[in-house]
Order: structure tokens, then C-alpha cells, then sequence
């Protein structure tokens, strides 16, 4: 019996990302799921990109961290970490400024994701202006595409303003932030909103499991 051939690449770039991302599941993925994967992350990237410039490498990026929600549900031995998702409309605002606190607060004790419904091609600037004032860094944060594998392997799925297009799936603890939309606001006020979520935050610090 033949194998099936691989998909095409729809950059050849991405081989190389490919590549490395078999070598790191090695043993747990196929060659197909792993390119399989990739082309689907880059093709979701693609439709809301303004700049194809680094649009391979972020392709890379959302394709491990598909695969690293896919084996944590497939019951890889992992951190035990608990895990936390954030979900937005866009990914370029409140989820972001979210995931980002939770990440530098968390220090490490909880795996923290965030994605859109709907996602922007960009990260609002001023929500990274007002993070690196309060100490955090945003250079890497891009919006991400929500994908059904890293909704399955979260904990904790917080919602913040996508509505009806927020996932739900049973066995999951929902929280829902009801927090003000940063986009086109002031700097002023994105830092309130900013200062907002981050008293959510020290809630959700509380309430996690300690590891």
C-alpha cells in the first residue's frame, strides 16, 4: 500500500520550520499531521495578514503550539500545569494585554495561550505601549486564529467580549470578563483597561492550582 503523498507547500520556506517541528514530536506525530498542520496555520495566518514578511515563522509558532494542545489531549506527560486560554474577537487587545500579565505574573505556573475569533492582522500598538510600561514585553505577540485543539486542552477558557462566537465545550471552567474594547481608545484609557484586567488577574492567580 502506497503512502498518501503530503500536501503541498504553499511556501517552500516551510519545510525547514517542518523539519524541526518533527523532530521535536518525534515519535508522538506523522510527517502528514505535522505538515498538515503547519500549511493549515499558515493558510489561516494568511487570510487576515497585511505583511507576508515573517509570515512563515509565525506559521511555526501557532503550528507548535497546536501540536503541544494536541499531545497534552492525546495524555503526553507534561508540566501539570494548569492551562488558561483567553479568547477575544480580534487577539489584539484585551486577550492579549490577559495572556501577557498572566504569563509575566504567573512565573512560569500556568500555560497560557490566547486567540480571536476573528483575528486582526496586528497587535493593537498602544496595548503594547501601555504593557511594556508596566514592565511587560509584547515584541513576539501576534494575532492567533482560535483552533479547536488548544480550546480542548485548556483548564480555563476566559471569554471577553466575543459573544456568540465564543467556544464552549463541557467539562471546562468558563470565566467571562466583561472588559471594555481597547481598540482606537486613548492611551489613558487602555491604561485603565490594562489596570483593569490585571486586578482580574490577581483573582485568577488566587484561584489556581498551586504546583
Amino acid at each position: 500500500m502506497t503512502a498518501s503523498p503530503l500536501p503541498v507547500l504553499p511556501d517552500e520556506r516551510l519545510a525547514s520550520g517542518i523539519a524541526d517541528l518533527a523532530l521535536r514530536y518525534r515519535g508522538r506525530f506523522s510527517a502528514e499531521t505535522i505538515q498538515s498542520l503547519v500549511i493549515d496555520s499558515y493558510e489561516r495566518l494568511a487570510e487576515h495578514a497585511r505583511v507576508r514578511t515573517h509570515l512563515v515563522v509565525l506559521a511555526e509558532i501557532l503550528a507548535n503550539e497546536r501540536l503541544d494542545a494536541l499531545a497534552h489531549i492525546e495524555g503526553a506527560a507534561g508540566s501539570g500545569l494548569p492551562r488558561v486560554l483567553f479568547v477575544c474577537s480580534h487577539n489584539a487587545g484585551r486577550s492579549q494585554i490577559a495572556a501577557a500579565l498572566l504569563t509575566h505574573r504567573a512565573g512560569g505556573h500556568a500555560v497560557v495561550s490566547s486567540a480571536g475569533t476573528h483575528p486582526a492582522a496586528e497587535v493593537e500598538p498602544v496595548v503594547a505601549q501601555v504593557l511594556t510600561e508596566a514592565g511587560v514585553d509584547l515584541t513576539d505577540a501576534f494575532p492567533k486564529p482560535l483552533t479547536d485543539e488548544v480550546v480542548q486542552a485548556a483548564d480555563i477558557v476566559i471569554t471577553m467580549g466575543c459573544g456568540d462566537a465564543c467556544p464552549v465545550l463541557p467539562g471546562r471552567r468558563y470565566l467571562d470578563w466583561p472588559v471594555t474594547d481597547p481598540e482606537g481608545a486613548p492611551v489613558a484609557v487602555v491604561r485603565g483597561i490594562r489596570d483593569e484586567i490585571d486586578a482580574h488577574i490577581s483573582e485568577l492567580l488566587d484561584s489556581l492550582p498551586s504546583t
